[in-house]
């Protein structure tokens, strides 16, 4: 399939600037897969199409504060850095992104907080945008990392154009995050309650969880038509054998799998065995799903409505069939669905 494949009309104003009033409350269409069915559910109706001895497999990734304002030295400059990777933990480099990156060259300083206490020196150019950066601070790695905490604001989304809001730091996480590390929240986890959790458990669905950090390569344009030779960037991942045990038994019971994102998805079929089971796995992933592809763990999948031309409706369209997909994709403009980070969902059965 073609990048051009890929496209649809969205309209600016269904795109979500903010969250729903409660997390369960956001609005789900349900696809069968099977008769070609679309309905029109709240998200908490989820449950409903699961029973006891099902999983869901969730992505516990937290996202840190990941977004900077500094100041060039001399000019003043307001400068945008978006934090991306650690590189080293001793030396306190970063892979970043800086905005404008015209004005951001190597030699410059930049300086954080309303005193200046953290400063940055920019050590290489490693893309247009991408910079690696030095931080110097006075103080252990610990205080370092509380002062990035402290100075950093929620990496929200591009396409929401206002201000970071104080309920922003809890809605643009799941209520499950519990590793640092991601710079983009797993935004179909963003629907599920404390409530909803636990009448799932009570259900008897098994809840099991995977780490994958996601990072901003997920969001990246693609730029070339033939799909076969777009490459992602790599992201961190950790499967435990307590998750490989949940799945495979599921799988053994011919139970549903439900993997509650397009970066579980991603993460279970980067650790297939040659006989269909899931593995265990520390490492990276810079996996790619377009149509076709044979999925061989999950056989449900939820997941938020995504922008056009993006990998993750790639994804999506390659599990749910791409023309069943382009017609529910229709069927969500007409019916005023709300897209991206904060808007609906989509259970794809």
């Amino acid at each position: 399939m073609k990048l051009s494949n890929f496209t649809y009309d969205l309209p600016k104003e269904l795109l979500a600037e903010y969250p729903s009033d409660e997390r369960d409350e956001s609005r789900l269409m349900v696809l069968h897969r099977d008769s070609g069915k679309i309905e029109h559910k709240t998200f908490k109706d989820v449950i409903d199409y699961f029973e006891d001895g099902d999983s869901f497999v969730l992505n516990n990734t937290k996202v840190f504060p990941a977004r900077l304002m500094g100041n060039k030295e001399k000019t003043g400059a307001r400068i945008e850095v978006f934090l991306l990777r650690e590189l080293s933990r001793e030396q306190r480099l970063w892979d970043v992104l800086v905005d404008p990156a015209r004005k951001i060259r190597i030699g410059n300083k930049l300086y954080f907080g309303d005193d200046d206490s953290l400063v940055a020196e920019v050590i290489d150019n490693t893309t247009s945008r991408g910079r690696t950066l030095r931080f110097l601070y006075d103080g252990t790695y610990e205080e370092f990392r509380e002062k990035l905490l402290e100075l950093g604001q929620t990496p929200l989304p591009k396409y929401i154009k206002r201000d970071e809001e104080d309920f922003d730091k809890d809605r643009y996480q799941t209520i499950y995050a519990k590793n640092v590390g991601a710079v983009a929240a797993p935004t179909a986890g963003l629907h599920f309650s404390r409530h909803l959790l636990k009448r799932l458990q009570i259900k008897g669905i098994n809840l099991a969880e995977l780490t994958l950090h996601v990072g901003l390569g997920t969001f990246n344009p693609v730029e070339v038509e033939d799909l076969s030779k777009h490459k992602m960037d790599s992201e961190e991942l950790m499967i435990n054998d307590e998750v490989v045990k949940i799945v495979n038994t599921t799988k053994q019971n011919k139970r549903k799998v439900c993997a509650v994102g397009t970066t579980v998805m991603k993460g279970l079929e980067s650790s297939v065995s040659s006989t269909g089971t899931l593995n265990p796995y520390v490492g990276w992933t810079h996996k790619f799903i377009f149509p076709p592809h044979e999925f061989s763990i999950a056989n449900a999948l939820i997941t938020n409505l995504h922008m056009p031309k993006s990998t993750l409706l790639m994804m999506v369209s390659a599990f749910a069939g791409y023309d069943f997909m382009m017609e529910a994709y229709n069927e969500a403009v007409k019916e005023k669905y709300r897209f991206y980070s904060y808007g609906d969902a989509m259970l794809i059965l």
